[in-house]
């Protein structure tokens, strides 16, 4: 996970300072809202990069300060790309299913983190690692729409097509597989405190 999160990351590192690189439509999006094309690059690649260490046991148990640091950046990082990401969305290409499938993404992105947020602020620890599993899933879907898309071209579904499809299927799947990982914790958690319980 954290080699392919990296590996997006720089990909949208590269995107930001090489003017020639990326797709024709990243281009368009450069002349037209600058702002939120960077804003959505920049913070997406941030987050993308930082979140597998916040689920590093080891950070937390011998560096608490730098996984709240860390965590407050990626906090940062989401805000800023989940705003950029909201005002890419209504101008994505090929229709209102991108608009609503990537709108409702950079929503539930910001929604997630925020909720993870204050979930640690209220000192509600197990909450809040529930909802940075729903958070950093969101972010993934950065990779896992880079692992779709070329793989629909494979199987030759026309762009436009696997284009609307893909803003639903980057992240949809992440979240069940995130529930499921919740659920999974959960059960190991109640596993854990059930001979307490009992004695």
């Amino acid at each position: 996970m954290g080699v392919l999160a990296t590996g997006v990351a720089a990909y949208a590192l590269a995107v930001i300072l090489l003017p020639s690189f990326g797709p024709p439509f990243v281009h368009d999006r450069r002349a037209s809202v600058p702002l939120a094309l960077y804003a959505h690059l920049s913070g997406g690649a941030l987050a993308l990069a930082l979140g597998p260490w916040q689920f590093s046991r080891r950070i937390r148990r011998r560096a608490l300060a730098v996984h709240r640091w860390t965590g407050r950046t990626y906090l940062a990082a989401v805000a800023v790309g989940g705003a950029g990401a909201l005002g890419l969305a209504p101008i994505s290409q090929h229709g209102l299913v991108t608009h609503f499938g990537f709108g409702l993404l950079a929503v539930l992105w910001l929604l997630a983190t925020g909720t993870a947020y204050l979930q640690i602020r209220s000192g509600n620890v197990r909450a809040h690692r529930r909802w940075m599993i729903r958070s950093y899933a969101l972010t993934f879907a950065a990779v896992t729409l880079r692992i779709y898309l070329p793989l629909s071209a494979i199987a030759g579904i026309p762009f436009p097509d696997a284009y609307q499809v893909v803003a639903w299927l980057c992240w949809v799947p992440n979240l069940v597989v995130a529930e499921w990982l919740v659920i999974g914790r959960e059960a190991a958690v109640a596993d854990e405190l059930a001979p307490a319980v009992r004695s």
